[in-house]
């Protein structure tokens, strides 16, 4: 028995310049296609898919002083400004430790300060609540306060179990 060819009539013989202008045409969209959702992707957390994680989320604000919000792909993620600045629910708790700590508006973040000195990058943590957040900021760091002060609501949802203490509120021993 003989199986003939499978293709319609049309198809069979030599391939058409037609049929390469389309097909490369195909192949082009298809990968400007994955490409552009690949540069809206964003690493999740380690426990992005936290319960809270959605919720905080949808909370968080559509602009932040000088970037509106990007499209991204990333459970427990937002970004902003072409990912200027990083927003990741579900980072890991931080332990108690000797870094920078500021508190905006009743949220304690504690600045990764090798990181700063290292790379130039903007990398706070909120301390005391559960999931954590990471945010990321690559612009300048005067900025950072007013991006924080406009995280607040959605950051400040999460409950907090412990709080940021100074040297002048640390045990004498």
């Amino acid at each position: 028995m003989r199986i003939g060819n499978p293709l319609p009539a049309g198809l069979r013989g030599k391939p058409s310049v037609r049929m390469w202008i389309w097909l490369t045409v195909a192949v082009v969209a298809v990968t400007g296609g994955l490409l552009y959702v690949d540069g809206h992707r964003v690493s999740a957390a380690p426990h992005a898919d936290h319960a809270q994680c959605d919720e905080v989320v949808s909370r968080l604000p559509d602009d932040i002083p000088g970037a509106s919000r990007d499209w991204t792909l990333g459970e427990g993620v937002a970004a902003w400004g072409g990912q200027a600045a990083v927003f990741r629910c579900g980072a890991e708790e931080l332990p108690p430790n000797i870094n920078l700590c500021v508190t905006v508006d009743g949220v304690d973040w504690v600045l990764d300060e090798e990181r700063l000195k290292r790379d130039g990058v903007s990398v706070l943590r909120t301390y005391g609540r559960s999931p954590a957040v990471e945010f990321t900021y690559t612009g300048p760091r005067e900025e950072v306060g007013g991006i924080l002060t406009a995280l607040d609501p959605a950051v400040k949802w999460l409950p907090q179990k412990r709080k940021c203490v100074g040297l002048q509120d640390a045990d004498v021993v």
